[in-house]
């Protein structure tokens, strides 16, 4: 199982500037509760990698006893970074992980009996970002030109093939080179033309260093693919509904309380993410969490955790097609909107 960074990679930078020597790599945050409450069930949730504003919903959640009005005692954990991204879900050290339905499509071909029980985020974040003055204004105009992309794998390489087939493009019609989470560098130093990069993650960092740049969006309409849910596994959603639709309410409480309080999810995430104290440090998970709150939120204003199954057929005969999955992989039993209130 490969490791990634998607949904946060590279957010250490702007965080590393402003707090020298500042780990955020342990396995469990520090300010997860260890005290179960008589009587709620204990989960444990992978947030993956680094504590980030990003996971303000379920700061504040915890913080704020929505998990535990919803029936529910979790403990909120961050991966190692080299952790594999489902590692502890499949080995039952977790119980939840938030991941991309992609990247659970994908783990499924591979016979993981993973289920989305619920959206965190509403939109595909995934954009391509070049730098302002870039004759490059449209997908097309990426023919012949050098895309960086952290690697050959997770939602960034995904919504590379999106951006490729709605520009009429093939493969060979660009240069794909694999820079790891250097995007900032790469792209200001002109290693690279374009970058594949997140529209709450990337474009925010190359606006806090001063480093004008535009974001082209990966398709006109729809993208064809899921990103971040709240997962389990079938097993275990199917022994424990109760826990699954708690943990579900609380995490879509705890979004609802984050769109219409941010700064008082600021507030929460200080105690959760080392650091966020220092004033640059607080303008930088500030513009995170502005440029965040738009994919928390349905086109019509609603923020509520439904997947749509559509979109999940799509996906499949997107990722097929592509070679994303080794053979079309069949989406009913890869979600589930049973778990929702």
């Amino acid at each position: 199982m490969i490791n990634r960074r998607t949904f946060l990679a590279g957010a250490t930078t702007v965080l590393a500037l402003a707090v020298t020597g500042c780990a955020t790599s342990t396995a469990t945050t520090p300010f997860a509760s260890t005290s179960p409450t008589a009587g709620l069930a204990t989960p444990t949730i992978g947030l993956t990698y680094i504590p980030n504003v990003q996971f303000s919903p379920f700061y504040v959640a915890e913080t704020d006893g929505m998990f535990t009005a919803a029936g529910v005692k979790p403990t909120l954990r961050h991966h190692g970074a080299s952790e594999g991204l489902f590692t502890a879900l499949a080995a039952g050290e977790e119980q939840f992980v938030i991941a991309g339905g992609d990247e659970l499509l994908q783990a499924r071909s591979s016979d993981l009996q993973l289920v989305a029980v619920s959206a965190y985020y509403r939109s595909y974040p995934v954009v391509i970002i070049v730098p302002a003055d870039s004759g490059i204004t449209t997908l097309a105009g990426l023919k012949g030109h050098t895309i960086g992309v952290p690697g050959q794998y997770g939602e960034s390489w995904f919504g590379l093939q999106v951006a490729l087939q709605n520009a009429g493009l093939a493969a060979a019609d660009v240069t794909i080179q694999e820079i790891g989470y250097t995007q900032q560098a790469a792209l200001t130093t002109k290693k690279v033309d374009a970058i594949v990069g997140f529209s709450n993650n990337d474009a925010v960092q190359f606006t806090q260093a001063g480093f004008a740049t535009r974001s082209l969006p990966i398709a006109d309409g729809d993208v064809p693919l899921v990103g971040i849910c709240l997962i389990t596994t079938a097993a275990y959603a199917k022994d424990n509904p109760s826990t699954v639709k708690a943990v579900a309410a609380g995490m879509l409480a705890g979004i609802t309380s984050v769109v219409a309080d941010p700064n008082r999810a600021l507030t929460v995430s200080a105690n959760y993410v080392p650091g966020l104290s220092v004033a640059a440090a607080q303008s930088a998970a500030k513009a995170t969490l502005t440029a965040t709150l738009p994919l928390w939120t349905g086109s019509d204003g609603t923020m509520n955790g439904r997947l749509d199954g559509a979109l999940w057929t799509s996906m499949a005969d997107f990722m097929a097609a592509k070679g994303l999955t080794a053979a079309k992989v069949d989406p009913t039993p890869a979600f589930s909107n049973a778990y929702l209130g």
